[in-house]
């Protein structure tokens, strides 16, 4: 399987991938403070361990941070 994780095409062997899969293949630090988008659409945290990725898509891995100027 190919997807396209943060902008970079990598190739997976599985053959089928959730985005927990992805995450604990890409060891993502702190991943229960990352967002998920799917082809543009956020996927809601409850369905990481059952949303199931296709060949070809854009996986996106978004961290919000806090801060600013005082």
């Amino acid at each position: 399987m190919v997807l396209i994780v943060n902008g970079e095409h990598k190739k997976f062997e599985e053959l089928s991938l959730t985005i927990l899969d992805i995450l604990n293949l890409c060891k993502v630090e702190m991943p229960d403070m990352v967002s998920v988008q799917v082809n543009t659409t956020f996927v809601d945290r409850k369905e990481y361990g059952s949303f199931k990725l296709n060949d070809g898509d854009s996986v996106d891995f978004l961290y919000f941070m806090g801060g600013g100027n005082a």
